[in-house]
């Protein structure tokens, strides 16, 4: 996927949005980038995290990165910074997580289904 222009970055961007995400699988969510609500604590008592606290560490990553995509756009509009393969990297790196996230949710959202599926 090349970009050529700043435009190219801003439609990319613009075909990512989370209510429209989360609303595609049937959830409610009120602020998408509001983690407040999720529990870090991390570890149970075998010593590992549990399977939420991956998946909420993970979601809160992907945030970050897309948080720090759009501060990199923005600078290099603005002029703050001259670097355009700081940008693209950024961007692209944002992509690719969100890429990702997405084919996970679509193979638990497909476990879930089965699993509702199963006889008792």
């Amino acid at each position: 996927m090349s970009i050529e222009t700043i435009g190219g970055i801003n439609q990319i961007l613009g075909k990512y949005n989370s209510k429209d995400w989360a609303k595609s699988a049937d959830m409610s969510i009120e602020n998408p980038s509001d983690f407040k609500g999720l529990d870090f604590k991390g570890l149970d008592e075998s010593g590992q995290a549990s399977f939420s606290d991956m998946l909420a560490k993970s979601v809160k990553d992907v945030n970050n990165l897309q948080l720090e995509a759009n501060n990199a756009i923005q600078k290099l509009v603005t002029g703050k910074k001259q670097n355009l393969h700081e940008t693209m990297l950024a961007v692209e790196k944002a992509d690719i997580a969100f890429r990702t996230m997405n084919q996970v949710r679509m193979k638990v959202i497909d476990a879930y289904k089965e699993v509702m599926r199963m006889q008792i």
